[in-house]
């Protein structure tokens, strides 16, 4: 593949923060620690000050999650390394997306992998491992039950609840999986059946794909590394300070115009427990759990949380500090909304003295194939027109290449210029014909306005072809209206290149924030 990049402003997919993010606009840098670049990684391993206690704690269950599969040495020595002071972590996370979901999950595990080799390369003395954490406590399934593959959706049916990691690969999946087995890859076929959890599964595919790039794979939800979050549960649950300090960052980015990606509540926390992941929320001196017969005073909830802090899992305003509580982590690597929210939160871990992670938005890209690369060249497309829509396109391709001006331009000058005259010596006579004639000259610029859409519509006709050429582009890249990589999955070019995430790993970049255009190599 050949890359191309544009500028993300052209492509209409990112907010105005996250925009200004990137470009380092001065009123967006309260709102976040160091801007990634290479050298700032120096100020962000001094700031870094992890626990050699929480680094025990983080390789005791690692090594303990990791049972059930065979390391590598790559694995192993990654593992280990996390015992040692000058080894940090550079991470993403994403929800436990069927068969990898939508292409955007390779792209953010690809990016993360890259900046832990660029790392690697400019701070030698220092070790860096690239981590995905899976949100094996998510319990929306409705946005993970499916994956598309060539506009077909394969979906999976359950009535399972709580938190998705959780699910059993029961009967049901096994129905659905028989609609896939005969084209999925036999690394899937092996993750899937030997597993009898979806998040087990997950760890052994993402494992087979990215274990000898170095990758580790971290659930938190887990008891001991629970522990070390247990400060911030209790503030959340009995002093509701997350909340305040959200609010306050919050407030503060939309008086500069900007919109908010989350909404922080009193209590940020679900209760979690087999079968069940509800919110918590407090009425009078009562702790209740939504949607449950589940209920605890204040007292009970404290005990709670001192001998089974698993039972509390972090909702999106507080994933991010519990997250960087755990891991000797630099850069958190997401999309653009994200990033965006993440810049709501850093006022959360100046109160709890955790540093704030470089925020790197993950790469983007498009993947285009030969078919529509050539549809590109016969229209003459450069690359910020791919982002065009159809209308847009079509409107100014039209006024370019018609026969005759669809505008009717001259006409209407000539018309007005007709009426004016007559108008004025008419007027002479009596004063009012002065106005008929300009209403009459509205009535008749009205018809020529309609004469011009007919004109438009005949040389539509005329470029048929052409147009249908760029509709046909539009929707390769924008499948059902959304970008190529939010819908599409990677099995769509896997299958037909096995070397489709190495090539993402020789052309990707971790701090090129551009969009990029990948194009087959016709070399």
């Amino acid at each position: 593949m050949i890359k191309s990049t544009v500028d993300p402003d052209c492509t209409g997919q990112f907010s105005a923060l996250f925009l200004d993010y990137i470009h380092q606009k001065p009123e967006v840098s309260p709102f976040f620690n160091q801007y990634p670049t290479i050298g700032n990684f120096k100020k962000l391993m001094d700031g870094k000050k992890f626990k050699d206690s929480h680094r025990k704690v983080l390789l005791e269950r690692l090594n303990f999650q990791y049972q059930g599969i065979k390391l590598s040495e790559v694995t192993h020595r990654q593992i280990q390394s996390l015992a040692d002071s000058t080894t940090f972590t550079v991470t993403t996370g994403h929800q436990l997306n069927l068969f990898t979901g939508p292409l955007y999950f390779i792209y953010k595990i690809v990016s993360t992998i890259n900046l832990a080799d660029q790392l690697n390369q400019a701070y030698p003395e220092k070790h860096f491992v690239p981590v995905y954490w899976m949100a094996t406590e998510d319990h929306d399934f409705d946005e993970i039950c499916y994956f598309k593959l060539d506009g077909k959706k394969y979906q999976w049916k359950t009535n399972q609840n709580g938190a998705v990691g959780d699910f059993e690969l029961d009967e049901s999946f096994k129905a659905f999986f028989k609609n896939v087995v005969g084209f999925v890859p036999d690394f899937f076929k092996e993750a899937y059946q030997s597993s009898e959890k979806l998040s087990e599964a997950v760890r052994k595919y993402v494992h087979h794909l990215f274990g000898e790039k170095g990758l580790l794979i971290v659930d938190g939800n887990d008891a001991a590394l629970k522990k070390i979050f247990v400060p911030v549960i209790q503030e959340d649950l009995f002093q509701h300070t997350p909340q305040v300090l959200a609010d306050t960052q919050t407030k503060k980015l939309e008086e500069l115009g900007y919109k908010s990606q989350i909404f922080p509540r009193e209590i940020n926390l679900f209760y979690m427990d087999q079968g069940i992941r509800e919110r918590i929320e407090k009425s009078g001196t009562i702790y209740k759990v939504l949607n449950s017969e589940i209920s605890f005073t204040e007292k009970e909830l404290m005990e709670l949380v001192e001998t089974n802090p698993e039972r509390f899992s972090p909702n999106v305003v507080l994933r991010p500090i519990y997250q960087e509580m755990i891991l000797p982590n630099l850069a958190y690597l997401g999309g653009p909304a994200e990033v965006v929210y993440w810049l709501q939160l850093k006022g959360i871990f100046d109160h709890f003295e955790v540093p704030f992670p470089a925020l790197m938005p993950r790469n983007f890209a498009v993947v285009l194939d030969g078919a529509i690369d050539r549809k590109i060249q016969k229209l003459g497309l450069s690359d910020e027109m791919l982002f065009q829509t159809v209308e847009e396109w079509k409107k100014n391709f039209i006024s370019a290449y018609a026969s005759m001006d669809i505008k009717l331009k001259h006409e209407k000058e000539a018309l007005s210029l007709v009426f004016g005259e007559a108008g004025k010596t008419a007027s002479v006579l009596e004063k009012s014909l002065g106005s008929a004639f300009e209403a009459a000259e509205v009535r008749a610029l009205k018809i020529l306005d309609q004469l011009g859409q007919k004109v438009r519509k005949a040389e539509e006709r005329k470029w048929d072809i052409k147009i249908k050429q760029r509709e046909a582009i539009f929707a390769y890249m924008n499948p059902g209206g959304s970008p190529q990589e939010r819908v599409e999955n990677f099995m769509r070019f896997y299958l037909e290149d096995q070397d489709f995430i190495p090539k993402l790993h020789e052309l990707f970049d971790p701090f090129d924030f551009s969009y990029m255009i990948l194009k087959p190599d016709h070399g």
